[in-house]
């Protein structure tokens, strides 16, 4: 493994590179997507350190390898937080290494609050990345209004790291919550559920998480703000649910437990030998969605975001893979197979395949970025 600890070790080891890469930070979530076709590792692990951070102007700037944790400590300190509230995957996963900067920002990975808040995609000013070529490029800037040259922050985020090698992140943070209260709805089904997520989701007072846990029949709706507000928020939203089920407060740090839990899809219970899938539908679809898979292979599901995310847990087999991208399909969403045996992994579509004009749209964008192929090959597809 060859993990520089400056940006010009990182483009070195760019331009002396013969053969694929596999790009990564501290590996956290090397079991995600496909297994990547590369003998050598290239890791922004050791390029760490906060190198910007103004906390009147609510920007933060670092070292791609820099670990969430640390960056999370720091705005603690200070009232403020990452406001996507990334995914801590080390309970999916099982390493013991945290996520960095730069791996959530190339997975794009948002928790429950994406409802509210948006994406990790959604707060990022700019950064600095080494493209194939060995080139350093600049995208975006310091400042919260940032408007010039073209936006490849936006293309970089999700991309798992096939475009480019990110060194520096700017993001925009935002104050942490005084106060917090969970709104637990005992329901008699999933689709009474759903009817509880989108009831508080619809209502005028500013839901900021809203799962389902399937094996209690649970819907979880959470509010975030000062503490009167939160107070009086929750009082209100209380009385209009009691009517679709029995009602529990849940508050303070119980509450931040629990949504740490549904962020990193502790509720799900999946076994060491499970596989893991993360589907996108409509949230009134995941009712029959978790039917259709309960009765295929008994899945395991957790519901996020209204619904609109299932998480499944089921046995890690070609069958079963089969059964949910069949069962998404149905639903008109989409899957991503997110942690799975690697045989598995490099045997089916981990993600849809994208139709003809995107896909060659894709291949325009990589053979600018990274003509040689060398980063990551593999990871979202096969051949490319």
């Amino acid at each position: 493994m060859n993990a520089p600890d400056t940006e010009a070790g990182i483009v070195a080891a760019v331009l002396a590179a013969r053969a694929p890469l596999a790009i990564e930070g501290n590996g956290s979530k090397r079991g995600l997507l496909r297994p990547v076709q590369a003998a050598q590792t290239l890791s922004t692990r050791n390029l760490s350190g906060i190198t910007l951070y103004k906390p009147t102007e609510m920007v933060l700037s670092a070292r791609a390898g820099t670990p969430l944790p640390e960056i999370e400590a720091v705005l603690a300190e200070r009232g403020q937080m990452l406001a996507p509230e990334p995914i801590d995957v080390r309970a999916i996963f099982g390493g013991t290494q945290p996520a960095t900067l730069g791996g959530t920002v190339a997975t794009n990975l948002s928790g429950p609050r994406r409802i509210n808040a948006g994406s990790v995609r959604d707060h990022l000013l700019g950064i600095r990345f080494v493209n194939g070529r060995g080139e350093v490029v600049r995208s975006g800037g310091r400042v919260l209004k940032n408007v010039t040259g073209l936006d490849l922050c936006k293309l970089l985020a999700g991309s798992h790291g096939t475009l480019g090698v990110l060194t520096e992140i700017t993001m925009k943070v935002l104050p942490a919550t005084e106060a917090t209260a969970t709104l637990k709805v005992s329901v008699p089904d999933l689709a009474a559920g759903i009817r509880a997520l989108s009831a508080g989701l619809t209502s005028p007072y500013g839901i900021t998480g809203a799962a389902l846990l399937p094996d209690s029949l649970s819907a979880l709706l959470r509010l975030e703000d000062f503490s009167e507000s939160v107070t009086y928020r929750s009082g209100r939203l209380r009385a209009d649910l009691e009517k679709l089920g029995d009602v529990t407060l849940v508050e303070g740090d119980e509450s931040r437990a629990l949504w740490r839990q549904v962020r990193d899809a502790e509720p799900l219970a999946a076994a060491a030998d499970d596989a893991i899938w993360r589907l996108s539908v409509r949230p009134s679809a995941a009712p029959a969605l978790v039917a259709a898979l309960t009765k295929a292979f008994g899945a395991r599901t957790l519901l996020d975001w209204g619904g609109g995310l299932v998480w499944v847990a089921g046995p890690a087999t070609e069958a079963a893979h089969q059964a949910v991208v069949a069962a998404t399909q149905a639903a008109r969403g989409s899957h991503t197979l997110f942690r799975g045996p690697e045989p598995l992994r490099a045997a089916v579509a981990v993600i849809p395949a994208e139709a003809p004009a995107l896909a060659a749209i894709a291949a325009r964008v990589k053979a600018a970025l990274d003509p040689a192929g060398l980063f990551n090959p593999g990871r979202m597809r096969a051949g490319t």
